[in-house]
């Protein structure tokens, strides 16, 4: 029965991946794949968690199953991180369930989603993930996009979130990003976080939050000031949460699903069928990334370490994006005004794959860069790279 079977389409970020790993030029630049990088090029375990894996060492007795719903010392402490005073999370209305990655939150939100309606239907704004609408419709719901993002402006089309919000559905699910726009870099200023809220709140809509990374643009508590607003004005929003990028965790999976419900009953309800799913889909989740997030978040020396490693990440983005502002490439300029990891390069496909075939230079074919894979050592040679891709000098 496997002949019938056809290849899906690839993957493109994974598909740049790929191309990259199989490049054996020197100097090759690597501006796909979502990680951060220091500025040697590497990815670096980050000294807290290092400590952590040291007392870890010692103190751990055994490696036994931690149940589905994972470990919840770990779901505890991340939750008062991310959301310090909550409400929900004090009355109860918050039930946090340990995932494997981020992807396995969303993929579990996205199952506990599908159960609450007999026709679930999810709006993402577009660009976004290869990984966020093929992982929506497997789990049966139907998918509509609108433009979030301007290529022109570089900022969120704020007109067409809004007016997707008021043409949805009563009950339906809306994608968010919650900092940092993934794809993109383009963010929501504080006022219009507010009229979001607000939107969604009257639409009755369902808020599915991706919250991949936290502390990478403003610092923790800014960066989740706007998913802490949501979570406060509506009755009810999902929050896929990932420990990656801001604890350098990628391939430990270490990740947690919050949800947000009307009343202690529904949120207890949520978690134990977020619990029995996860036991049909993982059984049970990886413990050890998830004993190194408790470890740091438990002790306030770790936690000060970690804080000040995500405070000199966070720099460090900051300066790639302000020296590419000020490169006077086309689109240069409205960068500044992003943040995190990524930037939209307003190139073609054409030119995107000359700056791989000529220069080793990899990126989505979409324009999307990831800034961390830019250094000291070879963003020059990026900058005259685009420069002559983009038509703004004649190449050599």
């Amino acid at each position: 029965m496997f002949e019938n079977l056809s290849p899906p389409p690839a993957d493109t970020l994974m598909e740049v991946g790929r191309l990259f790993r199989a490049d054996d030029r020197e100097g090759k630049i690597d501006l796909g794949v979502g990680t951060y990088r220091n500025g040697a090029g590497r990815i670096e375990v980050m000294a807290a968690v290092k400590n952590a894996e040291r007392r870890l060492l010692e103190s751990q007795t055994g490696k036994g199953y931690v149940g589905p719903g994972g470990d919840p010392a770990f779901c505890d402490h991340l939750a008062r991180a991310l959301f310090p005073e909550l409400g929900p999370m004090a009355d109860g209305q918050l039930a946090l369930i340990q995932t494997p990655g981020g992807t396995g939150a969303y993929r579990l939100g996205l199952e506990l989603a599908a159960l609450r309606s007999p026709s679930p239907r999810l709006i993402i704004g577009t660009p976004t993930w290869p990984n966020h609408i093929p992982t929506a419709e497997r789990v049966g719901l139907r998918c509509t996009t609108y433009r979030h993002y301007d290529p022109i402006s570089g900022a969120v089309d704020f007109d067409a979130m809004l007016a997707s919000v008021k043409a949805a559905h009563p009950g339906d699910l809306f994608l968010i990003h919650g900092c940092c726009h993934n794809p993109t870099g383009a963010i929501l200023d504080p006022s219009q976080w507010r009229a979001l809220a607000a939107a969604l709140l009257e639409a009755r809509l369902v808020p599915i939050v991706d919250l991949a990374y936290a502390g990478m643009a403003a610092g923790i508590t800014a960066d989740v000031e706007a998913t802490r607003q949501l979570v406060e004005t509506l009755p009810e929003a999902i929050i896929a949460i990932s420990c990656s990028k801001s604890f350098g965790l990628y391939s430990e999976r270490t990740g947690m699903l919050a949800v947000r419900a009307a009343s202690m009953a529904a949120a207890d309800a949520c978690r134990k069928t977020a619990e029995s799913l996860a036991r049909s889909l993982w059984s049970n989740p990886p413990d050890h990334g998830a004993a190194i997030v408790r470890t740091i978040l438990a002790d306030s020396g770790l936690t000060s370490v970690w804080s000040n490693e995500l405070r000199d990440m966070r720099l460090r983005l900051a300066s790639i994006r302000a020296r590419l502002a000020s490169a006077g490439f086309p689109g240069a300029n409205r960068l500044a005004a992003q943040e995190g990891l990524f930037a939209m390069l307003d190139l073609t496909p054409a030119a995107i794959a000359a700056m791989r075939e000529h220069h080793a230079i990899y990126m989505d074919p979409s324009g999307r860069i990831n800034i961390a894979g830019l250094n000291d050592h070879n963003i020059e040679r990026f900058l005259s790279a685009i420069r002559v891709a983009s038509g703004a000098t004649e190449p050599m």
